[in-house]
């Protein structure tokens, strides 16, 4: 009776129901017309066939032990979670991701955003600093400046973090010329915490390979430092692009390079998770105690419900097709890039690009152009923007050579992003301004103006009419409009 929890019995649901697409919805072929539904391949004008569907109910009442049962999960709950999702995380992290430890735990969180703050609070002091790249996700930065927390960037390259710059930071750091705070409790006043995104880092795209990870944490173990990664798409990894012309009408997809993912089943059930060592499990358990407490319970039992449905090879075989319609998309945002530009292939040599197959941009002569005066102009054109294909995640990165807009001074750069920006926005394509992406908006290299574009959510139609918009407006803005 010391409790102060509602009785179940008032709970105004007596069960919750859903129809759930089946693990094999989409094809992990190249095929397009494969699986049981996919939603591109109508939106390309395939046949519409009926989504397979299995129906998944959650009662209030369990009718055999350890069953998902709403008299549970809708009740006051502990921050780690439901019993049968913590089995099920614990389960797929062993497999997966194979930690090198043997005491290592998992505990829920609600979003990575939550689980990012929740580390902040856990592992900085009032006024430190952490480290992250160059560029990076706007929320995480967000989510530790109330706190006092800013951050330091690092230089980048095709596989995100520079162990050389890294090393540099950490050897010659000055405290006051950083505007740090030391705080009492710490007597060093070196950044003692990393935020990275190692798996196609947000924006960029890039990915971090194997030697680079290792040759980071050794300078992190050196020098104590933390890392804290965030990894939404490391199972949404993706290959190298190879343009339209290259690939077969059948077979035009690499295979995706993994196909596991973190549990982004949908981005509003507000649900991940961490994994870590068993003291800061229990500070993070108590963390969440004091603060979102449990994940929303109808999240976590619909979908811990699917999970241990589908168990962990149905899961598998679901991201394996997610996959691969990932692959799709991008290469499709990438076509209608190529369709609107002249993208020439190169290579990098500065900047967050270096060694990279970057793919440049020119204006293309419109239609009846080819014979004209207009096309020997367009031979002598100057290039708009760059990018990298990204290798996972969601984004393509373009970089803007602002060097080229005629009349181009030194310092015109924030000011020609905003004008770029708002000309596109009125023109009707919305993209995400670079500087919002900056570790410090006020320390953004000069040569680095970028917009993000997401090709996670939108169809093939939006992407050929988006394209057209941005050459019309690019190259009105380059003057180099036909």
């Amino acid at each position: 009776m010391a409790h102060g929890m509602p009785s179940q019995a008032y709970f105004p649901f007596a069960s919750i129901s859903g129809d759930a697409l089946v693990p094999d919805s989409f094809s992990t072929s190249n095929s397009r017309s494969e699986g049981s539904v996919s939603w591109l391949w109508r939106l390309l004008g395939g046949s519409s066939r009926k989504e397979k569907t299995v129906p998944i109910t959650i009662p209030k009442y369990p009718a055999n032990s350890g069953d998902i049962n709403l008299a549970q999960a809708l009740q006051y709950g502990t921050a780690t979670g439901l019993p049968q999702l913590r089995e099920f995380i614990h389960d797929l992290v062993g497999k997966v991701y194979q930690p090198a430890y043997s005491d290592w735990t998992t505990l829920v969180h609600t979003g990575n955003t939550d689980g990012w703050s929740k580390c902040v609070n856990l592992l900085c002091n009032p006024g430190e600093m952490f480290i992250t790249e160059d560029w990076t996700y706007p929320s995480a930065l967000a989510g530790s400046l109330p706190y006092g927390h800013h951050p330091v960037g690092v230089p980048m390259d095709d596989q995100g973090m520079l162990p050389d710059e890294l090393r540099k930071l950490l050897v010659e750091w000055d405290e006051v010329a950083r505007g740090a705070k030391r705080y009492a409790i710490s007597p060093d006043p070196l950044p003692h915490v990393m935020y990275t995104v190692p798996v196609g880092q947000n924006p960029t795209g890039v990915t971090m390979g194997l030697e680079r990870k290792k040759a980071i944490y050794d300078i992190c173990v050196e020098f104590d430092v933390i890392i804290v990664e965030d990894d939404p798409y490391y199972f949404l990894q993706m290959g190298e692009y190879t343009p339209k012309a290259g690939r077969a009408v059948h077979g035009q997809f690499s295979d995706p390079s993994a196909w596991l993912a973190s549990l982004t089943i949908a981005p509003g059930a507000r649900l991940g998770f961490f994994t870590c060592n068993p003291r800061f499990a229990e500070r993070l358990e108590r963390i969440g105690e004091t603060t979102t407490q449990a994940p929303c319970g109808f999240g976590q039992s619909l979908i811990t419900q699917l999970l241990t449905s589908w168990k962990f090879d149905g899961y598998a075989r679901w991201l394996q097709g997610l996959a691969v319609e990932y692959v799709t998309r991008r290469d499709l945002l990438i076509d209608a890039l190529q369709d609107e530009f002249n993208l020439q292939v190169s290579v990098g040599t500065t900047g967050s690009w270096k060694n990279c197959v970057v793919y440049i941009a020119y204006p293309k002569p419109r239609r009846g152009d080819a014979m004209s005066e207009k096309a020997a102009l367009f031979a002598q054109s100057k290039p708009l923007f760059s990018l990298v294909p990204p290798t996972a995640g969601m984004f393509i990165w373009l970089k803007m050579l602002w060097e080229n807009v005629p009349g181009f001074k030194e310092g015109d750069e924030e000011t020609l992003e905003v004008q770029l920006w708002i000309k596109l926005a009125e023109a009707g394509v919305l993209v995400g301004p670079g500087r919002y992406f900056a570790h410090n908006e006020e320390q953004v290299s000069p040569v680095e103006g970028h917009f993000r574009m997401s090709f996670s959510f939108s169809s093939e139609a939006d992407f050929k009419k988006a394209t057209k918009i941005l050459a019309e407006v690019v190259s009105d803005f380059f003057g180099q409009s036909a």
